[in-house]
């Protein structure tokens, strides 16, 4: 390792940072994405360039050392032997540089893996974020100063890769690799503001995004590389290869040698001559061959074309349909290899869904499930969307206090959460597919519009109770309607109206008021029941009190009438019979008082008896006079 090897390192450093910083600046005063990348691949580079430097410099001190020591041993002086001896620590220049390999260049390659892998998850996501791609400023200047810093970096790259290829200076290869690497990005990112500057305002965008991918790509190689290093044999005598060096960057930089560098990696991975094998030499060969097999076989593969059950197909000839052949059904079909035909798949025989005001938890359906309770309290879906609903009650007099501006009282609305499936199908694929360049997206936003449109000419309790199934009638006819009017080939076969409850987060005051209602209206109904109940009851009353006293009347007119009655006719009876009527009175009046008496009847008069009264109860005959049965004999 000579001083012109080093000079040429420092002439890499240099040349990398500069083009670097440089690429940066003119990549942010014209709004270059692709530049902005290719500046942080250049700016990479110069980490690489610095490190193979710093190499460099310690090769030159163990060659100067090994030199030095040579010299000693030559002289046959006595203090030669101070220096005779294979030990390490008579060699510092050797050891510090055995070290750097061993510590220094693995931690650096992990370094290199965290900044490539960290750059390209930043720059990716940042790319991500970017909504409307942002205007160039001069893109002339852009590409001119893009273009010319390309030119000098892949002169003085073919330059150091030459010299790094004749002379055997391995050190020097992966800043020439980083040089080629930058012209190339270089001249990619002025080919891209070349193309917005033809109106293809993407073409910036697509190259950060290729670049960020490459990024990433070369993180990956430098895992395996970590990984397959503790597994590479060792070779006494033969030089380690950098773990710096990518691979990937060197082909990239000479595409012209890609055999040779595939060669050079198996010859080094495995520790011997892959690449003097007889199938190696063989793919060596006939590898265009071997492709051109391999492109024919795959466009034959693009000639058959198989659509699944359900499914319809459009047929593409260079992007026209093909006259006769427009829609191709389930099956397999024939067509010209690609990209001469294309075909496009649409679910156009199934029934699809999407959902209005709410969106599902990631991986699960739903929180539909047998059995479960749906509370309004509690958030049913990942998002649920708030709509306005009329209200025919007006507004109360706090809210009235509350909202008014400028003397206006707010209108009488709400606010409701309405999760609606909607189902369609199409039934038109050339209209579903060609009038719009999104047709599912614009059948979400017609039926977005309508349901809004609806919502706010309805009453929030109607729509809450018995209006469900005719506002999902109603709703459907005016998105088929809509859907017709634009042309887009569907049919709306249902709109449902599965959740519709007030906002989870006024859902517990929402119930309340309900409940209160609910009570009102309870307690309603109990005073008009209690108060029908009370006047039939005094209504009956009073009828039956007239009735009573009717029948009293009756009565009383009824009785004294008969006592007129036998009044009269006992008068004339006694006027008849006086003794007769007297004695039979007075029998009738002895026979009346004395017909629940005990009476003894005595049939002679010329005795004296003694009468023993026992005025006790008699004990009944049927508890008295009971059969016992007669005893068994045992």
């Amino acid at each position: 390792m000579d001083r012109s090897a080093q000079k040429h390192g420092v002439l890499n450093l240099v040349a990398l940072l500069v083009m670097s910083l440089g690429t940066l600046a003119v990549a942010l005063y014209t709004h270059s994405l692709g530049g902005q990348v290719a500046g942080v691949f250049l700016g990479i580079g110069v980490l690489v360039a610095a490190v193979s430097w710093f190499q460099m410099r310690l090769e030159e001190r163990e060659r100067l050392e090994k030199l030095e020591f040579d010299e000693i041993a030559r002289g046959g002086s006595a203090s030669a032997t101070l220096f005779n001896t294979q030990d390490v620590e008579g060699f510092p220049a050797r050891r510090a540089r055995e070290q750097f390999e061993r510590f220094f260049v693995p931690a650096f390659t992990f370094v290199l893996l965290a900044i490539e892998a960290g750059a390209g998850w930043w720059i990716w996501r940042w790319l991500g974020r970017i909504i409307a791609v942002p205007v160039l400023e001069q893109p002339l200047l852009g590409m001119a100063v893009f273009g010319l810093m390309a030119l000098v970096l892949f002169i003085l790259g073919q330059y150091v890769s030459g010299l790094a290829r004749l002379d055997g200076r391995r050190l020097l290869k992966p800043g020439a690799s980083a040089l080629l690497l930058g012209a190339y990005t270089l001249a990619l990112a002025g080919a891209a503001v070349a193309a917005v500057w033809f109106d293809f305002p993407k073409a910036d965008l697509i190259l950060a995004r290729v670049l960020c991918a490459l990024l990433l790509l070369l993180a990956t190689e430098n895992v395996l590389t970590l990984l397959l290093e503790g597994y590479r044999p060792r070779v006494k005598g033969r030089q380690a290869r950098l773990l710096y060096e990518s691979r990937l960057v060197a082909l990239l930089g000479h595409p012209e040698g890609i055999f040779t560098t595939v060669a050079h990696t198996l010859d080094y991975q495995f520790g011997f001559k892959v690449s003097d094998t007889w199938f190696y030499q063989f793919l060596r060969r006939s590898i265009v061959w071997l492709g051109l097999c391999y492109v024919v076989i795959l466009l034959a593969f693009t000639c058959l074309a198989y659509i699944q059950p359900g499914e319809s197909a459009l047929l593409e000839r260079f992007g026209k349909p093909v006259a006769g052949r427009e829609l191709l059904e389930s099956g397999f079909h024939l067509k010209l290899p690609w990209p001469i035909d294309a075909v496009h798949r649409f679910r156009a025989r199934e029934i699809q869904t999407f959902d209005i005001g709410f969106e599902h938890e990631e991986g699960g359906a739903g929180h539909e499930q047998e059995g479960q309770v749906v509370l309004w309290t509690v958030s049913h879906y990942k998002e649920e969307f708030h709509l306005l609903v009329a209200s025919r009650e007006p507004a109360s007099a706090t809210n009235s206090a509350t909202n008014n501006v400028a003397g206006k009282k707010a209108p009488p609305v709400n606010l409701l959460s309405v999760g609606m499936p909607v189902h369609f199908q199409i039934t038109n694929l050339s209209w579903w597919a060609y009038n719009y360049r999104d047709s599912a997206a614009l059948i979400r936003q017609i039926a977005s519009r309508e349901v809004v449109r609806y919502l706010v000419s309805v009453d929030v309790n109607e729509i809450m109770s018995t209006a469900r199934f005719t506002a999902g009638e109603e709703l459907r006819r005016r998105i088929q309607a809509r859907a017709d009017e634009l042309r887009m080939g569907v049919e709306i076969l249902f709109v449902g109206l599965q959740d519709v409850h007030p906002p989870v987060t006024v859902g517990a005051a929402y119930e309340r008021v309900v409940g209160t209602k609910q009570k009102r209206e309870a307690d309603i109904l109990r005073a008009r029941a209690y108060a029908i109940s009370t006047n039939a009851m005094a209504q009956a009353e009073a009828v039956r009190r007239k009735l009573d006293a009717g029948a009293e009347s009756a009565r009383r007119v009824s009785s004294a009438m008969a006592n007129e009655s036998l009044f009269t006719n006992q008068a004339a009876a006694y006027r008849a019979a006086p003794e007769v009527y007297t004695q039979r009175t007075y029998l009738q009046t002895l026979a009346r008082s004395g017909a629940n008496a005990r009476k003894f009847v005595l049939a002679t008069t010329n005795s004296s008896e003694i009468l023993l009264l026992n005025m006790e109860d008699r004990i009944r005959d049927d508890i008295l006079n009971q059969l016992v049965p007669a005893a068994r004999p045992r």
